[in-house]
């Protein structure tokens, strides 16, 4: 079992097809993270509230299309030859720590991810999450270079 980590980005896509020529037939998780909307307004420090605002309504649309993109990456996945499945999954602590912990839920082997995604500021060498990923696991980490 492989976990792929899954934002969408070409990076993540780039991933995929990288896990499918390593891996083979290999069972794969393709995992997206989201983020609830308050959670994103107290990391950001905004340190306020809308009024009238239907969080609720928002986390769901923002997990909706978690899904809707980790369903995405299962199916490059397949395509690439994985016996792929998507899963979204509300942010932890990091995202980093979500990804490890999803990696010690599903009994993953090796974790796979590109080495920058669609959120934050892009890293010289490494992405941030990719970074964390690679500094505390306890498995293989597969980082795939940046196909740009």
């Amino acid at each position: 079992m492989i976990l792929i980590a899954y934002d969408g980005s070409a990076d993540a896509d780039a991933a995929i097809d990288r896990a499918g020529a390593l891996f083979g037939a290999e069972e794969a998780t393709v995992l997206t993270v989201w983020e609830g909307i308050v959670d994103v307004l107290t990391r950001s420090g905004s340190g306020f509230a809308l009024a009238n605002i239907d969080y609720e309504a928002l986390d769901r649309a923002s997990e909706g299309e978690a899904r809707d993109r980790a369903e995405a990456g299962g199916e490059r996945a397949a395509r690439a030859g994985l016996k792929a499945q998507g899963r979204a999954r509300a942010r932890g602590d990091s995202i980093a720590d979500t990804i490890l912990d999803e990696a010690d839920a599903v009994g993953a082997d090796a974790i796979v991810m590109g080495t920058r995604g669609l959120t934050g500021l892009k890293s010289v060498l490494l992405g941030s999450v990719s970074h964390a990923v690679l500094q505390r696991a306890d498995r293989t980490v597969v980082v795939v270079p940046s196909p740009g």
